[in-house]
C-alpha cells in the first residue's frame, strides 16, 4: 500500500493510477478517500522507484506499508 498526498480529484486518482499501471509488471488501484494506492507487484520493484513515479506524477509518496 502506497499513501500518497497531493490527491484531491477523480483527475489526481486518474493520473496516479495510470502513473503506476504503466510500470512493467506493476497493477495499481488508488483510492482517493484514504489516499492509497494498492499495488501489486509481479517483479521486485525497488521502493525508491515507486517514489520516482508518483513524484514525477506531482504527488508526494509519504509512506510504503507492505502488507
Amino acid at each position: 500500500v502506497l499513501h500518497i498526498e497531493g490527491m484531491s480529484c477523480a483527475n489526481c486518482k486518474k493520473h496516479v493510477e495510470e502513473a503506476l499501471n504503466g510500470m512493467d509488471g506493476v497493477t495499481a488501484q488508488v483510492d482517493l478517500d484514504s489516499k492509497t494506492a494498492h499495488v501489486t507487484d509481479a517483479g521486485n520493484t525497488m521502493d525508491e522507484t515507486f517514489r520516482t513515479v508518483i513524484d514525477d506524477a506531482g504527488y508526494d509518496l509519504t509512506s510504503i506499508e507492505a502488507v
